[in-house]
């Protein structure tokens, strides 16, 4: 990627974060570009009720598991009982007490 390239990207990832900071937001569509090609696509909106969101949830958790298992070049059925396993042995943290030990994002087994 050329310089040009490069800040366009960032601006446009900059354009991006400050969208998905406004609280009117209702639902969004992501894209993943791997040279030139759309990889994967997925999307969320707000929910009217619990049972639909959780729905939601779901359907977003099995596109990440696809996205996955994909890149992996494994089966998503492999993927998710390793990630249904993985979950079982994770210490619950909220996300704030993520922040505070800077771990956010890192996996943290018991």
């Amino acid at each position: 990627m050329d310089d040009d390239s490069e800040a366009d990207f960032e601006h446009e990832r900059r354009k991006a974060r400050e969208l998905l900071d406004d609280d009117s937001i209702t639902a969004f569509y992501l894209g993943v570009v791997r040279d030139g090609e759309t990889a994967d696509t997925t999307f969320a909106q707000t929910a009217d009720d619990p049972e639909q969101e959780g729905l939601q949830a779901l359907s977003l958790l099995a596109t990440h598991v696809r996205i996955v298992a994909s890149e992996a070049g494994v089966d998503p059925a492999t993927v998710a009982g390793d990630a249904a396993t993985l979950a079982g042995q994770m210490e619950e943290l909220t996300p704030g007490e993520l922040a505070e030990t800077g771990t956010e994002g890192d996996e943290r087994a018991e």
